[in-house]
């Protein structure tokens, strides 16, 4: 009976030190179609206003409260960030943010069909880098967008969790290229035909004589013309 009473005692306190340490904050869409975020009441005209619970700037949870809540956050909103080999700059841009709030989380990098389609599934697209918190996603770096999701899902702000030193994961193993054909011999020259029987290209020898018809080799006096200038004719 004692210890059921210390229980409730416990989980009083821990809940009222859990309240302090959370403010109201408000999330909507301006008319622009922007998700906003802040900790006053939205503007009229807002849609899809939601109130969330997000540490206060001034609160410090207990120490011994923290790794409870934490693991508790990465439980119901788990952070996964998707990167690719080739993505530098703003993949390690969002690394370095989630790092020096000292969030956990998952880097997937992306870079074959099943990790495509596990980024296609969860964003709806191929972008990198993209920052998944439970349900919430976020393609490309944005400082104000990844603050403002890890805040909805009630991630402690910069300061309160120690930094972190998470580095890029290797680079995953390339499929090895195909290795090029060796070089074949030219094909039109082993296949060209020799010179047959009856192929006169290679041969050689006396050229042929004239045959009888053949006036070219015959010699005599010139024939005389006649009366008529008709070479042969007689008078």
């Amino acid at each position: 009976m004692i210890l059921r009473a210390f229980l409730l005692v416990l989980l009083a306190a821990v809940a009222t030190v859990a309240g302090q340490a959370y403010a109201q904050q408000y999330r909507w869409v301006d008319q622009n179609g922007k998700t906003q975020f802040s900790d006053s009441p939205p503007p009229p005209g807002a849609k899809d206003v939601r109130k969330t619970n997000s540490p206060a700037a001034s609160s410090s949870p207990a120490p011994a409260q923290l790794p409870f809540a934490l693991a508790r956050l990465q439980k119901d909103f788990p952070v996964t960030l998707y990167t690719a080999p080739t993505c530098k700059e703003f993949c390690d841009q969002s690394r370095l943010a989630l790092n020096k709030r000292g969030v956990p989380f998952k880097e997937v990098q992306v870079y074959d069909a099943e990790s495509n389609e596990e980024l296609k599934r969860v964003s709806g697209a191929l972008d990198v880098p993209t920052l998944a918190v439970g349900r919430s996603v976020q393609r490309g770096f944005e400082q104000g967008a990844f603050d403002a999701l890890l805040d909805e899902a009630g991630y402690p702000r910069t300061g309160i969790l120690p930094a972190r030193t998470q580095n890029a994961p290797g680079a995953p193993e390339s499929n090895v290229p195909a290795a090029k054909p060796a070089a074949q011999p030219d094909k039109a020259a082993a296949t060209q035909p020799k010179a047959g029987r009856y192929d006169s290209s290679g041969l050689t020898g006396p050229a042929p004589k004239p045959g009888q018809y053949d006036p070219s080799g015959l010699t005599g006096p010139a024939p005389r013309q006649g009366q008529y200038g008709i070479p042969g004719e007689t008078k």
